[in-house]
């Protein structure tokens, strides 16, 4: 029996979107998760990756490399971080095998990405076990501690790390972002 293909997908989301929402009103928060898509979209050619779907103020990505499906993490924390004013974005990464059907991706592996995400602060960016195995030695990422995850509705803990970029020999640790309601800048 041949392997299966294994995939890594990313979940990521604005923290607060729906305090947001009822804060500064619905078109608000729509002209917010536009600019989200129009900023991460540019990405993932570099990190070779697809867009799944959107989901409200979120995205759901594919990668084939877990390593790259990390580093596009990263750089979509640090891209959105450098935006004034832009609400805190969190992002869930996992590696697995999964079924596409129509275009969509599902499977146990799609929904631990999307439980990562949930749990992970604002700024951060959760990665599994699974995929830190699978992506290898990561230059310039470090991997903090490994910790257990209890996600809803799965029956077990997932084992996930919290990636930050790592400099001359220096993590550069983020800090959870608090929810700001300052005016993020739109194209």
């Amino acid at each position: 029996m041949a392997a299966e293909v294994q995939h890594t997908f990313l979940f990521t989301d604005l923290v607060g979107f729906t305090a947001l929402a009822a804060a500064e009103g619905d078109d608000r928060a729509a002209d917010i998760a536009l600019d989200l898509y129009a900023r991460v979209r540019p990405l993932l050619a570099d990190h070779c990756a697809e867009e799944v779907k959107t989901i409200g103020d979120a995205l759901m990505l594919r990668c084939d490399e877990p390593a790259a499906g990390v580093r596009l993490a990263l750089r979509i924390v640090e891209e959105l971080e450098a935006v004034p004013g832009f609400p805190p974005v969190r992002v869930g990464v996992h590696t697995g095998a999964a079924v596409c059907r129509h275009g969509d991706w599902y499977g146990t592996t799609v929904n631990v990405a999307a439980r990562l995400c949930a749990v992970a602060a604002g700024g951060q960016v959760l990665v599994s076990e699974g995929t830190c195995e699978a992506a290898g030695r990561l230059r310039g990422v470090d991997l903090g501690n490994r910790e257990l995850h209890w996600l809803k509705n799965l029956e077990r803990p997932v084992a996930a790390r919290l990636a930050n970029p790592h400099e001359c020999g220096v993590a550069l640790r983020r800090a959870p972002r608090r929810l700001l309601f300052a005016r993020a800048v739109t194209p």
